[in-house]
């Protein structure tokens, strides 16, 4: 292993930028390689086109006779760009994309063969995946599962393969996969944001949400990262003394990205290009080794498979390139994490963002009742939120350099805060005139002035808006943006459900007029939404006991977060909107849990693993040769040779207290997991893996760093953080 350590290193110092061709302009060649509208007006009849633009933007079924000519269609397009096969592609409960190839090729008998792909070849495939988490919806002997076509987000070519992007669905029909419920959602917060439009624009007809995502990951020297262990089988280092040098200099935060790692961004941004996703911004994060990317808003759903998509081929690039893309939010200890903020907005098909002021005082009332209304939904599920980014690795990152803690909050900065104080006062029943012509002339006609300058910013807040989106900040960098985004357009969805009724009772029984019944729903929302606010700093102590004193929940550890998601509140609320049912609801929180368990269960194996097999063995071949060094000056000295070899002699005697204690540890902690392993319960398992076996980990990479500061180099097989961090 010692080998392996410098023979990676030596190969890392040798790498060189690959060259990377860009003959074209970028707009020349988006979505070259996507089904897009471009290209179904080449390839399809104006019926068919019809049809699959209705199916887009309204939902509507597909006539069989047209699926057969758009199939059709889409594979001559494929066949012209080089794809021989086509795959239904999904995204199962993995939290990884999944695609089953099939050739186009059919034998027609008389050894002749033709290419074809029917209608129902697209529409519909049963891949079976027995293998997929499922969660109990379905017995291994009546396994099938289904994929269908999901005509909102296009067909692409990603090698020599048409990926046709599809729903997962079992056979009797519940989600088996993050699209199917995100869709849902999306249906739902559409079908409640058009109704409240309607007290603003009568011809507002489809509200979407958007989402764009700042991805952040680690590049590592793939030679570097293939001599780690931990890093293979967890993502994750387990073990590393950190560096004297880390990110206090903030040095490599928005400098001059690496030659290396530009030439991969180049690469990977074109493939991107290729694929229609629209990246534009690329530059290094705090962290040493660690950068972003990110690209402009796209309608939600969309955004989620872009994202998906990505995370894979950025693997793929990198292999190009000789590195390894960390996805894991907290590879490293003692830098930054790694998150994947979602901007979150909504906007309608008359071309208005909804968290956007406008330029009259009835369009800054219609943000603010959306703005107000998001807050509301937080307050209300803030728990459910935290649930849905609750992940064994998240875990590490939350609350921690720079990331927002497990405590969800809104912050909205000083002005708007201001505002809303001012709306706090607004009387109540109906408004005089002169109120009425203030507040819409001096408080609400203001804020597109006051959100001119607003810089506000806060880096730990978990939930902030920044000026026209919220942004969702704790979302871990390896996840799929489908479970926050499916959770967050639900809450809002009901939210505004709630809204609409209220203000409809007023109207209606009490006779207001529509702007005296909004305004007064709203300054209720911002007295019961208050505790949600906060604009503080969120890793202090003062703040976990004011959430405290506030009802928040501070739910630290994915096992005490993902509980709510199967509470009778959060059921209810899926399917009462249609998003999930009960079975469907209990289904990932089983396979979330489970998930938790094995990841623990896999990190707990490969540190008692390195502990025992790569790091005592090194210590007790260091610790040889000092006592061979002592042994020979006792040959030399004599009785006097404790004079020269007392230091010698403290470092045995500590290295064997480090052994000593790794060998014991590692001892309980197989113990505590042989005894946890035998639990059938669910939620004891997981508790007892969080609580009882996960802390034996920093115990132990306390004595093995430790052991890494006093052992020779040379010997130490592991390679070290210095080496990690700073080989660009």
């Amino acid at each position: 292993m010692t080998t392996l350590r410098f023979h990676a290193v030596k190969a890392s110092l040798k790498r060189t930028p690959l060259h990377i061709e860009e003959t074209k302009r970028r707009s020349e060649v988006f979505g070259a390689n996507v089904f897009n509208e471009a290209a179904m007006r080449q390839y399809l009849t104006k019926d068919a086109l019809k049809s699959i633009m209705e199916a887009i933007e309204k939902g509507s079924k597909i006539d069989r006779f047209l699926a057969d000519h758009i199939s059709t269609a889409m594979k001559e397009w494929a066949i012209s760009k080089g794809a021989t096969h086509y795959t239904h592609w999904f995204q199962p409960l993995t939290g990884a994309t999944a695609e089953k190839h099939d050739a186009f090729f059919e034998t027609i008998g008389d050894g002749l063969a033709i290419e074809k792909f029917g209608g129902s070849q697209l529409v519909q495939q049963e891949p079976d995946a027995s293998s997929f988490p499922h969660g109990g919806i379905r017995n291994t002997f009546e396994a099938r599962g289904y994929t269908a076509w999901d005509p909102t987000s296009p067909a692409f070519i990603y090698g020599t393969t048409l990926c046709i992007p599809t729903v997962f669905v079992s056979y009797t029909g519940e989600a088996l996969d993050y699209k199917t419920p995100l869709l849902r959602a999306l249906h739902a917060v559409d079908k409640a944001a058009v109704a409240i439009c309607k007290y603003f624009d009568k011809n507002v007809r489809k509200v979407s949400a958007s989402l764009g995502w700042e991805q952040e990951y680690f590049l590592i020297d793939n030679a570097l990262a293939t001599s780690r262990p931990d890093l293979v089988l967890t993502g994750r280092t387990l073990l590393g003394h950190s560096p004297a040098k880390g990110q206090q200099l903030d040095d490599h935060y928005f400098g001059t990205i690496p030659a290396r790692a530009m030439a991969y961004m180049r690469d990977l941004e074109n493939e991107c290009m290729l694929l229609g996703i629209p990246v534009k911004t690329r530059h290094n994060e705090v962290a040493p080794n660690q950068f972003e990317l990110a690209p402009i808003y796209e309608e939600a759903n969309l955004s989620v498979d872009h994202n998906s998509l990505l995370m894979d081929v950025m693997q793929k690039v990198a292999k190009r390139h000789d590195f390894k893309v960390l996805l894991h939010e907290k590879p490293f200890a003692g830098v930054n994490g790694s998150g994947k903020h979602n901007n979150w907005s909504l906007s309608t098909d008359t071309g208005i963002n909804l968290l956007s002021p406008g330029k009259t005082p009835m369009s800054n009332l219609q943000f603010l009742t959306f703005f107000i209304n998001t807050i509301k939904a937080v307050q209300t599920y803030e728990e459910l939120l935290r649930a849905a980014i609750a992940t064994a690795s998240n875990d590490h990152r939350l609350g921690a350099n720079e990331a927002p803690p497990a405590i969800m909050s809104v912050f909205i900065g000083a002005q708007l805060t201001k505002v809303l104080e001012e709306l706090e006062t607004v009387t109540r029943g109906k408004l005089s005139p002169q109120e009425k012509t203030d507040l819409k002339l001096n408080v609400v006609g203001k804020i597109p002035e006051i959100l001119l300058d607003n810089t506000d910013r806060n880096r730990t807040s978990p939930f902030a808006f920044t000026g026209n989106k919220f942004e969702f900040r704790a979302v871990g960098s390896k996840a799929n943006c489908a479970n926050p985004m499916t959770v967050l357009n639900t809450i809002v969805a009901k939210q505004l459900i709630d809204f609409k009724e209220e203000v409809d009772v007023l109207i209606d029984e009490k006779s207001m007029k529509k702007d005296d019944a909004i305004f007064n729903v709203l300054r209720e929302y911002i007295k019961t939404s208050k505790d949600i606010l906060f604009e503080g700093n969120g890793y202090s102590t003062e703040w976990e006991k004011e959430a405290k004193k506030r009802g928040l929940s501070n739910n630290k550890t994915t096992p005490e977060a993902l509980k709510v998601k199967v509470s009778k509140p959060a059921i209810a609320l899926f399917e009462t909107l249609g998003v999930m049912n009960q079975v469907e609801a209990q289904a990932r929180y089983e396979i979330e849990m489970e998930a938790y368990i094995l990841h623990i269960q896999i990190e707990s194996r490969v540190i008692g693993d390195i502990a025992r097999n790569h790091v005592v063995p090194t210590a007790v071949r260091y610790q040889n040769i000092l006592i061979e060094n002592v042994t020979g000056l006792k040959t030399i000295y004599g009785a006097k040779f404790k004079d020269f070899a007392q230091e010698q002699l403290t470092i045995i005697e500590e290295i064997s207290k480090h052994i000593a204690a790794i060998n014991s540890l590692v001892t309980k902690m197989i113990e505590a997991r042989k005894d946890l392993n035998k639990l059938t319960d669910l939620d004891k398992k997981a508790s007892g893996y969080c609580n009882v076996v996960k802390p034996f980990f920093e115990q132990i990479r306390y004595h093995c760093d430790k052991l890494e500061l006093m052992i020779d180099d040379e010997l130490w097989p592991l390679t070290k953080y210095r080496e990690l961090l700073f080989t660009k």
